[in-house]
């Protein structure tokens, strides 16, 4: 498998209901010890899923989804490390279809996540391969839409920033240079590693992953910033788009 190598850089910048009736599980039909609060009491809150913390920071549904069907989705549907990522409440708001205020509440949740957590603690992991890349971003495998990730590194192949960049069918118009190079020059990343998920399961590039990934290349070459590699993440298997600078 080949290994990735950081280029010294002249410059260095700073589902529909079936038929008939159906009936959804709500959270006041689960036995008392499987609620997310009885559950916390008893076992902690390292015991509680994503999900089942979610449901208690929202505390209650809407008119047209209970709490836990709406944490579930949340969580299926955007992924733990966007949640913990997206700041804008607006923009969770439209990509969830959840009331405003519910989307401020876990955006505030994810910043005291992210002021909590130091850098420090977890130490900085090491990536050189594209299997690197599929190890470290497990929990994109199963997401059930399309997500654009970037992995900032330093000149020694460690991750010093991770990001998500874009959220839906990846397309050129929705996928700018300046957004996969921005965090590179506020974190003074020397290179970036781009990943998106095919939920289809197939790691066949499409023509628009294929021309996205060659303008992307052009631009970090003006800006002195490489761009090592850009990999397919399906449940079981991953693929590399080829990154040339010939």
């Amino acid at each position: 498998m080949q290994t990735y190598s950081i280029r010294s850089a002249d410059m260095v910048l700073d589902a529909p209901h079936a038929r008939g009736r159906t009936y959804i599980l709500k959270l006041r039909d689960l036995p008392p010890a499987e609620k997310p609060r009885e559950k916390l009491l008893a076992l902690g809150a390292s015991a509680l899923s994503v999900a089942e913390l979610i449901s208690l920071v929202l505390g209650n549904g809407t008119t047209k989804e209970d709490v836990r069907t709406m944490s579930e989705r949340i969580v299926r549907e955007y992924g733990e490390r966007s949640l913990a990522g997206d700041t804008d409440p607006e923009k969770l708001s439209k990509d969830l279809g959840i009331p405003l205020v519910k989307a401020m509440q876990i955006a505030a949740c994810a910043e005291l996540g992210r002021r909590f957590f130091s850098k420090n603690e977890r130490g900085l992991v090491v990536v050189r391969t594209a299997s690197d890349v599929f190890d470290y971003l497990k929990d994109m495998r199963d997401l059930s839409k399309e997500h654009l990730r970037g992995l900032y590194l330093d000149n020694q192949h460690k991750v010093i920033h991770d990001e998500v960049i874009s959220i839906g069918t990846i397309d050129a118009n929705l996928v700018h240079p300046r957004e996969v190079f921005k965090p590179a020059l506020e974190y003074s990343a020397v290179a970036v590693i781009l990943a998106h998920n095919h939920p289809s399961g197939s790691t066949e590039p499409s023509e628009a992953d294929i021309g996205i990934t060659k303008q992307l290349v052009q631009s970090g070459k003006i800006m002195g910033i490489q761009l090592l590699d850009h990999v397919i993440i399906t449940r079981t298997a991953f693929a590399s788009i080829p990154v040339s600078y010939d």
